[in-house]
């Protein structure tokens, strides 16, 4: 072994130079005992490797597969939050292809910020991903543009992206708003309020015509002060259904355009004591042990993450095919609070 004068200072990731030094071989020897490649005596290969562990060396596998022009086996996927149950359901399902596909998956969220999803998307491309899986929300997606001409693949889920060709996969939105609204119809409900997300969301903006689909439909003149649309905070529900609750025509039912409003108007509705029909957008935990269990429209989050990763991973492996659009459907489960007549 040799000795301590010819051991580098520490570092803080120790390169195969180092274990070179340590080990008393040349640079090639240590690559070769790396890689696994023949041609080293046992007795300087253990050499090596004692100088690996005490090292603490790792192999830079990115680097090398860069080197080697091959794939690095790593996805990247941007959620709005992935706090939200719906985002961590789809990103659990990403995760569980992309490692049936032996690649790590790297996430972030972007909060519902254009700017912050454009800085992860480009850190996640310079890491050299071999593809994205993105939700969307910047309005311009150009940026992009030179990821995808370099070979970068990239596949949107629950919003589609305007001027990028690339796979989507979105949920029937508006006619799952619909569906929830003519439920309520059908219990004999015509003064129907709807409190959705922010209107310039395209998952907001479809649920929200979905509503007024149904209602015009149905030949239900809605009130300016039957919709509400944006951040599902506390004080802006519950002055929305202040509005919505009194007066000579109060609402008698209630769509909410997805789980997280529909949980603060829950928390609301108690608070007030008032008691109206209720269909909410997206399921959330405990929706059906409630009280009086709660009436959704269900998307499939799961199905919605495996779909957009089984179509990345076809890309990353050489499909070359027109890009393409797909709707999953939703369905309603009928619980209780959507079922109340009027």
């Amino acid at each position: 072994m040799p000795d301590e004068a010819k051991r580098p200072a520490a570092t803080a990731r120790p390169t195969i130079k180092d274990v070179a030094a340590v080990a008393g071989v040349g640079f090639k020897t240590v690559a070769r005992v790396v890689n696994g490649e023949p041609g080293v005596k046992e007795a300087t290969a253990e050499r090596v490797r004692k100088a690996i562990d005490q090292l603490g060396f790792r192999r830079n596998d990115g680097a090398r597969l860069l080197r080697e022009g091959r794939r690095t086996s790593s996805i990247g996927l941007i959620l709005e939050d992935v706090s939200d149950p719906f985002y961590s359901q789809l990103s659990r399902a990403v995760e569980e292809v992309a490692r049936a596909h032996g690649s790590l998956l790297f996430t972030g969220s972007s909060a519902e910020d254009a700017s912050r999803e454009r800085e992860l998307a480009l850190a996640l491309c310079a890491r050299r991903v071999d593809g994205l899986i993105v939700v969307p929300t910047a309005a311009d997606h150009g940026y992009l543009a030179p990821e995808v001409a370099a070979g970068t693949s990239v596949v949107t889920v629950d919003r589609p992206v305007a001027g990028l060709d690339v796979d989507t996969v979105l949920c029937d939105n508006a006619g799952g708003s619909r569906t929830g609204v003519e439920h309520l119809l059908r219990q004999g409900h015509r003064r129907i309020g709807y409190l959705g997300d922010s209107e310039n969301i395209f998952t907001a903006a479809e649920r929200l015509h979905g509503y007024r689909g149904a209602m015009a439909d149905a030949r239900c003149p809605v009130q300016d002060t039957w919709v509400s649309m944006g951040p599902p905070d506390l004080v802006h529900i519950r002055l929305a259904l202040e509005r919505m609750l009194v007066g000579r025509w109060p609402v008698t039912a209630l769509m909410c355009g997805n789980n997280r409003t529909t949980v603060a108007v829950l928390r609301e509705l108690a608070a007030l004591d008032r008691h109206p029909a209720l269909v909410g957008f997206d399921d959330f935990e405990l929706a059906d042990l409630l009280s009086v269990p709660v009436t959704v429209v269900a998307q499939d989050p799961a199905q919605m993450g495996r779909t957009a990763a089984e179509l990345l991973f076809r890309r990353i492996e050489g499909d070359r095919g027109q890009s393409q659009r797909i709707t999953m459907p939703t369905r309603l489960l009928p619980r209780g609070s959507g079922e109340q007549p009027a």
